[in-house]
C-alpha cells in the first residue's frame, strides 16, 4: 500500500488537529501519515541490547555508512582494491570459489545497528490506531516503542507494517527503536539473497519510514489493475481489522466494512470514475475486497505518454469511517504475443540497460546518491531517454520506491527483479514477500515484467508460486529466470539469454589461439554461435537482458572479469581513452548485431549503474556525483536509435579477422532497422576515412525501412591503393529531417600489422 506522505512539520499540525477534541475533526485523522524520514540518533552494539547513549546520526532512508561520525568499520567496508584486476573467470570451480565473496566472512566485526526518533503523540487521540510502516529495512529489523516489543521482521524488499496503538504514551514524546541486523543472521528460511558479485551486505532501513492513523479497520494495501481492452479498473483492497477476535459464542466474529473509490486524472483532478466495494472483516485478522469497475474513456500510459491517474479509497466500518489512502495508477496493457511484446495493442519493442543498485552500494562513491531525487532522475529518466532507451531492468534487488514513482511520472518500463540468483530461502518465506511484494509495487504502471530469478530455476517459484500470483495480478508478465519449456507446467513466457560472447575467450589460458579457432566476427551481422542460435529457435519472446562483457571501471581500468579481454586486444599499457574507445566501438557493434535480429523482443545492456570496483562496470567515467557519461554511453545512441543503417562487415582492427587487398571490389550489405509502427524513409551517406580522417570515399543511398522491420541494401565499392587503416561509416537521417544517426567498422587494407586508425566523434 502506498499512502501520501505528509512532510515532518505536519505532526504539530496533525497534534492541533487532534486535540481539538471533537468526534468530526477526530474522525478527519483517520488516514493521516507522518513522515518519519529524516535524522536519527543512531548507534551499534556487538549485543543484541540497546547503547547505553547514541553518539551518531544517520539519515533515514539510507544505510549504515551514511552515519556520521563514521561507523567503525567504515574504512573496512570500503577499502578499495590493492591491484586493480586480477580476477578473470576459469572454468575450474575451485578458482572461481577463491575470488567469490562468501557473505559469511566478514571483513568486519558484525554489529547491531539501533535508530532512534522522538515522536509526539496528542493526547486525546480517542479509539485511533497507529501503524508504523518501514518499506525497506536489511537484514533483520526489530522495532521497540516506548521499551514495548512490537515485533520482528526478515524481510528486507517490501513493506513491514506494525500496529503500535498499545504501546503510545497519549500526550508525551514517544520512543521509536529500531535495531537492524546483519545479513548473516538472516535465518535459512528468509528470501533475502546471494550475490556472488556482492562485496557487503549493508544493513540499514532504506526505504521511507511514516506513521498512518486509521479507525479499527485500516486499508493495508491496495492494488488497482487496469484493463485497456476491457475498459475497466479491478480494484483489490486488503483490510486489516484491528477488533478484539470472538472471545465467546455471542461475540461478533464479522464485521460490515464499506469503500468507496474516487478516480481522478492526477494532473487535471478531475473525476473520472467511482466504484463501491462491501463485504465482512474477519476481526483481528486481513481480509480482502476486490471490485471491477468499467473505466470507458482514459488515456493510456506508456513511456512516450506517462499519463497517471490517482484513486482515493475511503473505508467505512459499517457506516463509520475508518480510513483513507490513496493509489497512482496507469491504464496500461502489456502483454506477450508469440515473440514479441505489446504494449497497448501495438508492438513494443524494449531497448535500454540494468541497474544493479545492491551493488551499487558497495561502491565508496555511493554515499546518499541513492536517495537524492534528483539524481536518480537524471541517471534513470534523462539520460536514458536522452539514448532513445525505454526500459530497464532492475537487476539482482529492488529499489526504493520513489525510483519507481519517477518512472511512473516520467516514462519508462521496468523488467522488476527480485534478489534471487544463487538458491536460497523456503517456500512459505518465498510465497509470503512475493505476494507482498506483488500488492506493494503492483500500482506501478512502470513495472510491466515481474522478475522472480536471474540465470537460475527454482520449481517451487516456477510452478507452483507464479501461477498462483498471475491470479493475483493477471496485467503482467513473470519471467522465472533460465526455466524454459522444458521446466514449466505452463506456456513459457521469456527467454533471456545473455550472449557474452566474449567470456568464452576469457576464460582461455591463450586467448589467441582461442579466437582464431573460434573467430569472433564483431560488428557481422547473423552471426550466432550455436548455443546462442537455440534462442532464435524457440516460441517464447527473446529479451536479451545481459551482453558486453567488456566492463570497465570508472577510471577506465579492466573490472575484475575482464582484464584478460582488454589486455589482449589493446595490450597490458593501454591507457584509459584506447579502452574506453574499444568498450565503446565493441558495444556498439553488438548492439547493433542484436537489433539487426529482428526477432529479438527487447536489448538491455549490461549494466547501467554498479559497483565501481566490482567484478563488472558502469558506462560513466570520473566521479558518479556528476554522471559523466563515458563515450559508451555517447554511442549508445546512435546503436540504439529506433531508427538507424547499420553495416554489415566484420571488425578488422581488433579482432584477426583478415584484411582486404588494395583496390579491391567489396560487396556488404547496409542493414535498416525500425522499432516504429510505420515505414520510415531516409538518406544515408556512406564514407570511407583514411588514417588521418581524410575522406577518400562517399556516397549516397536513399532507403526505405518498413515498420518494425528490417531491410537489406547491397552496397558495392572499390577500396583504395594506399594499404592501412580505415574507417567505414555512415550518416542516416530521416526524410525531412536534420538529425543524423551513424554506424561504423573499422577495416585494413594491406597485410600491415601496425595500422593506425581514424578516430571520429560521437
Amino acid at each position: 500500500m502506498k499512502k501520501s506522505l505528509v512532510n515532518y512539520f505536519s505532526i504539530a499540525i496533525a497534534a492541533m488537529i487532534v486535540t481539538l477534541g471533537s468526534s468530526a475533526v477526530l474522525a478527519q485523522s483517520y488516514g493521516e501519515t507522518i513522515n518519519l524520514n529524516g535524522t536519527w540518533d543512531f548507534e551499534q552494539t556487538t549485543n543484541a541490547y540497546p547503547p547505553a547513549r547514541f553518539t551518531r546520526k544517520c539519515p533515514v532512508p539510507g544505510l549504515i555508512h551514511l552515519a556520521r561520525p563514521k561507523i567503525d568499520a567504515y574504512s573496512k567496508i570500503f577499502k578499495k582494491p590493492e591491484e586493480y584486476s586480477n580476477v578473470f573467470l576459469l572454468p575450474d570451480q575451485d578458482t572461481l570459489n577463491q575470488y567469490v565473496r562468501d557473505y559469511r566472512k566478514l571483513s568486519y566485526e558484525p554489529r547491531y545497528s539501533w535508530y532512534r526518533r522522538m515522536v509526539d503523540i496528542p493526547q486525546d487521540i480517542g479509539e485511533t490506531e497507529a501503524t508504523l510502516t518501514i518499506l525497506k529495512s536489511q537484514y533483520v529489523t526489530q522495532v521497540y516503542v516506548n521499551g514495548q516489543d512490537m515485533g520482528q521482521s526478515i524481510a528486507c524488499y517490501t513493506p513491514f507494517r506494525l500496529r503500535i496503538t498499545r504501546a503510545l504514551k497519549p500526550g508525551q514524546p514517544n520512543e521509536i527503536l529500531i535495531r537492524v541486523g546483519e545479513r548473516i543472521w538472516l535465518p535459512p528460511w528468509a528470501t533475502g539473497s546471494t550475490d556472488q558479485e556482492k562485496v557487503n551486505y549493508l544493513p540499514g532501513i532504506w526505504d521511507d519510514v511514516y506513521l498512518s492513523f486509521s479507525g479499527k479497520q485500516r486499508i493495508q494495501k491496495n492494488l488497482f489493475l487496469p484493463s485497456v481492452k476491457g475498459k475497466t479498473v479491478t480494484a483489490k483492497l486488503m483490510v486489516r481489522s484491528f477488533h478484539h477476535q470472538q472471545l465467546t459464542n455471542r461475540d461478533p466474529k464479522l464485521d460490515a466494512v464499506n469503500a468507496e473509490i474516487t478516480v481522478k486524472e492526477r494532473e487535471s483532478g478531475r473525476v473520472v470514475a467511482t466504484a463501491e466495494v462491501s463485504g465482512e472483516a474477519f476481526r483481528d485478522n486481513e481480509t480482502q475486497l476486490e471490485v471491477t469497475f468499467p473505466f470507458p474513456e482514459f488515456q493510456t500510459w506508456s513511456p512516450e505518454h506517462p499519463f497517471l491517474y490517482e484513486a482515493e479509497i475511503k473505508l467505512y466500518d459499517g457506516e463509520k469511517f475508518s480510513d483513507m489512502a490513496t493509489a497512482t495508477f496507469g491504464m496500461r496493457d502489456f502483454e506477450r504475443r508469440g515473440r514479441f511484446f505489446y504494449l497497448n495493442d501495438e508492438k513494443y519493442y524494449l531497448r535500454g540497460a540494468n541497474i544493479t543498485l545492491h551493488r551499487f552500494f558497495d561502491d565508496p562513491d555511493c554515499q546518499a546518491l541513492p536517495w537524492d531525487r534528483e539524481w536518480v532522475k537524471k541517471m534513470l529518466i534523462d539520460d536514458p531517454k536522452s539514448l532513445g532507451w525505454n526500459a530497464m531492468r532492475i537487476c539482482v534487488g529492488l529499489v526504493p520506491d520513489f525510483w519507481y514513482d519517477l518512472a511512473d511520472e516520467y516514462g519508462m518500463v521496468f523488467q522488476n527483479e527480485w534478489m534471487y540468483w544463487q538458491t536460497h530461502g523456503w517456500d512459505q518465506q518465498i510465497r509470503e514477500e512475493f505476494t507482498d511484494w506483488v500488492w506493494s509495487d503492483g500500482n506501478h504502471p512502470s513495472i510491466v515484467i515481474w522478475d522472480a530469478i536471474n540465470e537460475n530455476r527454482q520449481a517451487f517459484i516456477g510452478n507452483e508460486l507464479i501461477p498462483e500470483l498471475m491470479k493475483l495480478d493477471p496485467t503482467r508478465i513473470w519471467d522465472a529466470g533460465y526455466m524454459g519449456d522444458e521446466d514449466l507446467v505452463y506456456e513459457n513466457p521469456i527467454d533471456e539469454p545473455h550472449p557474452y560472447r566474449a567470456m568464452n575467450f576469457t576464460w582461455a589460458q591463450d586467448p589467441e589461439e582461442y579466437i582464431i579457432n573460434e573467430p569472433y566476427l564483431l560488428g557481422k551481422m547473423d552471426d550466432w554461435e550455436a548455443r546462442h542460435r537455440k534462442y532464435l529457435d524457440g516460441s517464447a519472446a527473446l529479451l536479451v537482458n545481459e551482453y558486453g562483457w567488456n566492463w570497465l571501471w570508472r577510471d577506465g581500468k579492466p573490472a575484475k572479469l575482464t582484464k584478460k579481454a582488454f589486455d589482449y586486444l589493446v595490450g597490458e599499457n593501454a591507457t584509459a581513452d584506447q579502452r574506453r574507445e574499444l568498450q565503446a566501438y565493441w558495444l556498439q557493434c553488438e548492439t547493433e548485431w542484436l537489433r539487426a535480429e529482428r526477432s529479438i523482443a527487447g536489448i538491455l545492456a549490461f549494466t547501467h549503474l554498479t559497483n565501481n570496483f566490482g567484478f563488472t562496470g558502469d558506462w560513466y567515467i570520473n566521479d558518479i556525483k556528476d554522471l559523466e557519461p563515458g563515450p559508451s554511453l555517447k554511442w549508445f545512441k546512435h546503436a540504439f536509435a529506433r531508427t538507424n543503417v547499420f553495416i554489415d562487415l566484420a571488425d578488422q582492427r581488433y579482432f584477426p579477422n583478415g584484411s582486404y587487398a588494395s583496390g579491391e571490389q567489396l560487396s556488404f550489405n547496409l542493414v535498416g532497422i525500425n522499432d516504429e509502427n510505420h515505414g520510415v524513409s531516409g538518406n544515408v551517406q556512406l564514407l570511407i576515412l583514411d588514417s588521418d580522417g581524410n575522406q577518400v570515399l562517399q556516397k549516397e543511398h536513399e532507403i526505405l525501412i518498413p515498420a518494425y522491420g528490417r531491410v537489406n541494401a547491397p552496397v558495392f565499392l572499390v577500396l583504395p591503393e594506399k594499404e592501412g587503416g580505415y574507417l567505414v561509416t555512415t550518416r542516416f537521417s530521416r526524410t525531412g529531417q536534420d538529425e543524423f544517426y551513424k554506424s561504423r567498422r573499422f577495416i585494413r587494407v594491406g597485410e600491415g600489422e601496425n595500422y593506425a586508425f581514424p578516430l571520429i566523434k560521437p
